[in-house]
């Protein structure tokens, strides 16, 4: 690849971003907590609201019930497991691809950013639809742990179908399977120096990214 075209096609990669999870902060702090992650450099914030299908404990259920309140609340995206739409699609009596496209209608109505997230286990086949529509997700969010809890091992095997269990350790896996937007919660809020954990997970992103392994 000539360098003309390699610099070209640098600035067309998405831009890193890095997206701590508050699910490991310290939720009697929260207000501290997050503005302290802005301060260490985070480009984003990751608020997690547990569905009931993946634990009874929580009565948060259809997606679509809560885009108007994370509005109001000022959020910049709104990201639904392809699971949870799914499931409710049954209550809102739609078909499962029609769930979907109303929500994510209406998400970008809101002025957010619309993505989608899927556990492991679900084929990476059923977002296809999601991202091939007239009015496409702008990012699709590749789970490496389950849902419901913080601290968990990341998933190396989910590196084929890119959230948690990252660190400065798992980075290049995921980096140079092509992720460039990172969630990271344990590695981020149990470090001594978490910007210094951000800076290596944005750097691990951009030398994947220089390397451009993953269009090779």
């Amino acid at each position: 690849m000539g360098g003309g075209n390699e610099e070209e096609l640098q600035r067309m990669l998405p831009q890193p971003k890095i997206a701590p999870s508050m699910l490991a902060s310290d939720f009697a702090n929260l207000a501290s907590e997050a503005k302290f992650m802005e301060q260490c450099g985070a480009d984003w914030l990751h608020m997690d609201m547990v569905h009931s299908y993946f634990c009874r404990m929580f009565l948060v259920t259809n997606p679509l019930d809560y885009v108007g309140e994370l509005v109001k609340a000022g959020a910049s995206g709104f990201t639904f497991h392809v699971e949870v739409a799914q499931a409710d699609a049954v209550w809102v009596e739609m078909a499962p691809t029609d769930n979907w496209r109303e929500l994510v209608r209406r998400i970008k109505a809101g002025g957010m950013r619309a993505a989608v997230a899927l556990k492991p286990g679900t084929p990476v086949e059923v977002v296809f639809p999601l991202v091939e529509s007239a009015q496409p997700v702008d990012m699709v969010l590749v789970m490496t742990v389950e849902p419901r809890f913080a601290g968990q091992k990341f998933m190396p095997d989910m590196m084929t179908k890119v959230d948690g269990g990252l660190g400065p350790s798992t980075i290049q896996q995921a980096a140079t399977a092509g992720a460039n937007c990172i969630v990271a919660g344990s590695s981020v809020f149990g470090a001594q120096d978490p910007a210094g954990v951000i800076s290596d997970l944005r750097n691990g992103v951009e030398g994947a990214q220089a390397s451009l392994s993953f269009f090779k």
